[in-house]
């Protein structure tokens, strides 16, 4: 199985993705590590990606997630997944489990003031807002509204639905 952490940049998916990953005992994949230099300039640079920057990203992460699948190796990838095209790209099959991080623009504004050593610049997140799809019902992802702890959401919330899941 593959959970993807999806949200905005600074929802915390890389804090809740590495800690579930841990609780699991999976392998941990960080969507940003994937991502060619060109994006990575641009982020610095506050140029809002477009899809055809992503494109090639999508695919790589795609193939991370089928050779994770392929070895029977479960994982946990943070990223941040907007739309829905990017997450049916990523879906390669049942396997694959969405956990959308919601919170409010100003929630999240103020975590990004806390984050140090990140190439994402925080002026970014207006962008990041308006290109975010919430998921659908028919997309069967769990939606966690940011407030508690993230040991309380990995241990209660992601944990449990991912049990229940399973049976």
């Amino acid at each position: 199985m593959v959970v993807i952490i999806f949200g905005v940049s600074g929802a915390g998916k890389t804090t809740i993705g590495k800690l579930l990953a841990e609780e699991l005992g999976w392998k941990f994949y960080e969507a940003d590590d994937f991502h060619p230099a060109a994006n990575i300039d641009k982020m610095r640079a506050s140029v809002p990606l477009k899809d055809e920057d992503r494109q090639p990203w999508l695919e790589r992460l795609g193939g991370v997630i089928e050779k994770s699948l392929a070895a029977n190796e479960n994982a946990v990838l943070a990223c941040s997944a907007l739309k829905q095209k990017y997450r049916d790209l990523l879906r390669v099959n049942s396997d694959v489990k969405f956990v959308f991080l919601h919170g409010s623009r100003r929630r999240i504004a103020e975590q990004l003031k806390h984050r140090h050593r990140h190439f994402m610049n925080p002026k970014l997140l207006e962008s990041q807002f308006a290109d975010l799809e919430k998921p659908a019902p028919s997309e069967n992802v769990l939606t966690l509204e940011l407030g508690e702890s993230p040991l309380e959401l990995v241990v209660e919330k992601i944990k449990s639905s991912l049990r229940e899941q399973s049976q």
